[in-house]
């Protein structure tokens, strides 16, 4: 890692988070000469983790699966291996427990003991849920056929898998009327036992930020094979080792990031990008920038309004959002916990939508299997839920209104751990202005809210000639798997086929 300056380069990347990391990491790999530009003193975006008072939080991810196993499709596991890096993960079945009015139980990896347990609250519903994976799998089956690493975003993805993956590419075409079809529509064929489907709108929800009526179809099927295929498992070091391995590979193959480097604007001229402008008016030149920021802060922080087309920028920025989270950070004592699980998800009201604010929270509790993330003795906590950006502001209510919001997530906590409060020795609440803050994201949101056959997703193609976008707001899916492949994808557009073909020949 390093703060050298640098002057010109082949393609800058504004943002070192994952998305922005593995693009330019993969680009480094391929022999260009890259730079990634990082606002922040760590490096990470919304995958950072940050210490406190010995305890060491991770920012946004917690769910991770497929990270080592050699079985695993994790677009992420892929790039790592290219660049030749590699992460020491703790894998642990069942992944988590759903808590629900209704009861409580735990989620295996495995599908049949999986479908067990719902059967043990729903009999009939188990066997719909049956019917519903037996819909999807046949997909995911397709798909696992096709690396991520073969991946672009332009025409020449076509002849460049018709003449490696033929196979796979013809089974992926017989399942092409429901590529991009909603879950709900699966869902309403498959399954109408009330509770399991709001069992699917929530497995949704957690995936994207939508129920299954705006979920497409390739992300359900990806999950649910990867977690019975590779498994799940957390990398000691939390999400900062994920962070730290991608820019070890970076650096690896020559590429630099510049932490504290906040890009200001990037340089436009005659429809083409020149560069970017540092906020202490350096100018770095490069032809091609990478713009990991969200679509919203892209277009609106870092360009001029003449530099994109009227029209073009109206219905980029009109682009529904995903909201944004209430946050609670906790350091607790451990004692008496031995028995303690690390993945829980709470729904607190059956008769309120899972989607309402506050109704559906999730729990991590890393240090379950890594202890070097909290102080002897001691557990860190992370839970969030889902809060709108709208009504939000730093005023004399500011703490107050963070205290009551944060009441939720300690209700959930206290499913698990009903003494939670009292445990309590370090405690951080977040909220979608924390989030815009520190991550410099447009109301704190997780990226687009774009409901599955009714949009689709901007993509990572600009009409400026020179510039590109990575990130959550290029890929459907909320997650480390999504930015990864939007790496991936934007990194390969940007060489010839047959440098892709090299990269799959040496590592796949």
């Amino acid at each position: 890692m390093t703060n050298d300056k640098g002057q010109n380069s082949d393609i800058i990347v504004i943002g070192s988070g994952i998305g922005g990391l593995t693009a330019a990491a993969l680009l480094a790999r391929y022999g260009k000469q890259v730079i990634v530009c990082e606002s922040h003193t760590i490096a990470g975006g919304a995958a950072h983790s940050f210490r406190r008072q010995g305890f060491e939080f991770d920012s946004g991810p917690s769910f991770y699966c497929g990270l080592t196993s050699p079985q695993s499709l994790n677009p992420l596991k892929q790039i790592l291996e290219v660049l030749g890096e590699s992460l020491e993960a703790v894998p642990y079945d069942p992944l988590g427990y759903y808590h629900f009015p209704e009861g409580c139980f735990p989620v295996y990896s495995d599908a049949q003991l999986y479908r067990d347990e719902v059967a043990k609250v729903r009999l009939q519903g188990a066997r719909e849920l049956k019917q519903f994976e037996s819909r999807l799998l046949p997909l995911y089956e397709a798909m696992k056929g096709i690396p991520s690493l073969a991946l672009r975003s332009d025409w020449q993805v076509i002849p460049l898998l018709i003449s490696r993956y033929l196979p796979s590419l013809a089974k992926m075409l017989l399942h092409l009327p429901i590529v991009q079809a909603p879950v709900g529509k699966i869902m309403d064929d498959t399954v109408k036992d009330p509770w399991v489907r709001r069992l699917i709108d929530l497995e949704c929800f957690l995936l994207s930020g939508l129920k299954a009526e705006g979920t497409i179809v390739p992300e359900v099927a990806f999950m649910l094979g990867e977690r019975s295929r590779a498994g799940v498992e957390y990398p000691i070091g939390g999400s900062a080792a994920i962070v730290n391995a991608l820019v070890r590979g970076l650096s690896r193959w020559g590429g630099k990031l510049r932490l504290g480097c906040h890009v200001e604007k990037i340089l436009v001229e005659s429809g083409k990008t020149v560069g970017v402008q540092l906020r202490k008016g350096e100018v770095i030149k490069a032809p091609v920038v990478i713009s990991n920021a969200t679509i919203w802060d892209t277009y609106t922080k870092l360009l001029n309004p003449e530099d994109l087309p009227v029209s073009f920028r109206q219905t980029a920025l009109a682009t529904p959002a995903v909201e944004s989270f209430m946050h609670l950070h906790l350091g607790i004592r451990g004692d008496r916990l031995e028995n303690l699980s690390g993945h829980h998800v709470v729904v607190h009201d059956s008769q309120q939508d899972i989607s309402v604010p506050g109704n559906t929270c999730m729990i991590s509790i890393p240090s379950v299997w890594d202890a070097s993330l909290a102080t002897p003795g001691h557990h860190v906590v992370h839970a969030y839920t889902l809060e709108p950006y709208t009504g939000w502001e730093r005023n004399d209510g500011y703490e107050l209104k963070k205290r009551e919001k944060a009441e939720t997530l300690y209700r959930a906590l206290e499913k698990v751990i009903p003494d939670i409060r009292d445990r309590v020795v370090v405690e951080l609440i977040g909220t979608p202005l924390t989030h815009a803050h520190y991550l410099r994201r447009y109301q704190g949101t997780y990226g687009p809210a774009i409901v599955a056959g009714k949009g689709m997703f901007p993509g990572t193609h600009t009409p400026i000639k020179g510039l590109y976008r990575v990130g959550d707001t290029t890929m459907p899916g909320i997650g480390v798997p999504a930015v990864a492949a939007s790496g991936i994808m934007c990194a390969n557009t940007l060489v010839n086929v047959g440098q892709i073909g090299e990269l799959l020949d040496i590592c796949l």
